[in-house]
């Protein structure tokens, strides 16, 4: 049996010195999508719940290296040393692995099991809507990007720039994810959400025009 408050506290040492953006508190929302959402679908949710608060635990050396190393694949190596080390068995840290280095959007390995696909939903969820319009934006100032970039042509900036805005993240990535998503009730909430910040980028973009 995996004690989930262990995972909590061995998890949350991983973000001592985070950013904002991929926070400590960015994997407790994405962990409470995964009660939410794990209990409507049917999902092992020891497994679950695991793989949602480990999920992220190499991020900071994704930020460290400028998106050069991937968080997902590093994170999976780290949260498998560490059930291991926590004695926990290998065919559950098998699947508790395969859902973190799924969890990625811009990945090459698709998520297979239901636990995978809920924790890729729930992961999602918290990039879209009013949180994720939050975080594009706080992304957007670690990185010393500008307020909006309305006015160039997306294809041609790139990450970790001062154009890599949270209009460009809405632009390559956010307003895709509505149709990536892979469980019922991860659709539901996304509809939603994405409602939310379209109206959101479609306000801004008038507003910098000086017409609203």
């Amino acid at each position: 049996m995996i004690k989930i408050e262990r995972i909590k506290n061995e998890a949350k040492k991983h973000f001592k010195e985070s950013k904002g953006s991929h926070g400590w508190d960015h994997t407790l929302r994405v962990y409470k999508l995964c009660l939410h959402i794990g209990e409507i679908e049917g999902a092992d949710m020891e497994i679950l719940e695991t793989a949602a608060l480990l999920h992220d635990i190499g991020r900071a050396r994704e930020d460290e290296s400028k998106g050069k190393i991937c968080h997902a694949k590093t994170g999976a190596k780290m949260a498998s040393d560490l059930l291991l080390s926590l004695g926990i068995d290998k065919e559950k840290t098998a699947k508790v692995i395969h859902c973190i280095e799924t969890h990625r959007y811009r990945n090459d390995i698709m998520p297979e099991s239901l636990e995978a696909k809920v924790l890729f939903d729930a992961d999602k969820l918290d990039s879209i809507g009013a949180v994720g319009i939050g975080r594009a934006f706080l992304f957007a100032g670690e990185v010393g990007a500008k307020l909006h970039n309305n006015g160039v042509d997306i294809e041609q900036t790139k990450a970790y720039t001062e154009e890599d805005t949270a209009y460009r993240e809405y632009m390559v990535k956010l307003r895709k994810i509505k149709g990536r998503m892979m469980t019922g009730e991860g659709k539901r909430i996304a509809a939603g959400r994405h409602e939310y910040m379209a109206g959101f980028f479609d306000r801004m973009d008038k507003e910098v025009e000086g017409l609203l």
